[in-house]
């Protein structure tokens, strides 16, 4: 229970006054997911307390809208780590946004990560229909991880449905946006990915695909920025860069990221 006093006098207090309850509601629903999935990066583990919240919410976002290819990757990665025994992932898209970015791949997907023998891939008309799948989604216990795809902010009101549902169902849940946003949300994280240029293999060819990652929202600790390569032979992560900011002081996800070295 969160009890607040403030006086409530002009607009701006109003809007103060949503802000402190948000960050008080979602502080809640932070305390109850226990549960984390280790990166296998040792300055971003830490940052989040031990791993990624898995029974949680999370905010991916394409750092330029050039760059989605490279957040729906991530998010696709997550998912394979996050891959339990007998369990299933589901991507939730409009067929906007199927049009506009392009569906998932199959041979791709086997190559990446997740494999197409572990995906569920559903197609929706509306937005609202994303959010309503998803939700229902992250309840289902024969899931490990849920990714949907949203053109749109949700507003905090369906973002804490959305963390509810993710914490009583045991499930990764992952937002994928087209482009950074800054309105109040319950999610645990909120990152923003671009591609970053990957290492030639001994052949000259495609290297390990490579993300820089930049924590931009971490309730329990500390924001930061690192660049990462996947290697999806392994299922797993490896750091090209490290940095680390100070933790920030209000839950603000505008807290400035510092790079370390």
């Amino acid at each position: 229970m969160v009890s607040i006093m403030l006086p409530v006098r002009t607009e701006q207090d109003l809007s103060r006054l949503r802000r402190v309850i948000a960050e008080g509601e979602a502080t809640e629903i932070v305390s109850e997911a226990p549960r984390r999935l280790a990166l296998g990066i040792g300055a971003a583990d830490r940052a989040l307390g031990g791993g990624l919240p898995g029974a949680a919410l999370h905010e991916l976002c394409a750092a330029q809208p050039l760059h989605f290819g490279a957040a729906s990757g991530f998010a696709l990665a997550l998912a394979a780590l996050a891959r339990e025994r007998e369990k299933q992932t589901l991507f939730i898209a409009t067929d906007f946004a199927c049009l506009e970015a392009g569906a998932p791949y199959g041979l791709g997907l086997d190559q990446f990560g997740p494999g197409t023998d572990r995906l569920i891939v559903v197609r929706v008309a509306r937005p609202v229909d994303a959010l309503f799948a998803m939700e229902e989604a992250l309840k289902c216990r024969a899931l490990s991880a849920v990714i949907a795809e949203l053109q749109d902010e949700p507003d905090l009101t369906a973002t804490r449905r959305l963390s509810l549902a993710a914490r009583d169902g045991g499930t990764l849940g992952l937002m994928l946006r087209g482009k950074p946003g800054d309105t109040p949300s319950a999610a645990r994280t909120r990152w923003w990915i671009a591609a970053a240029r990957s290492t030639p293999d001994e052949f000259g060819g495609l290297g390990r695909t490579a993300f820089t990652l930049s924590l931009v929202r971490n309730r329990l600790g500390p924001c930061g920025q690192w660049t990462v390569v996947w290697d999806h032979h392994e299922h797993a992560f490896s750091a090209l860069s490290l940095g680390v900011a100070a933790a920030p002081r209000d839950g603000s996800d505008r807290e400035a990221l510092i790079r370390a070295g």
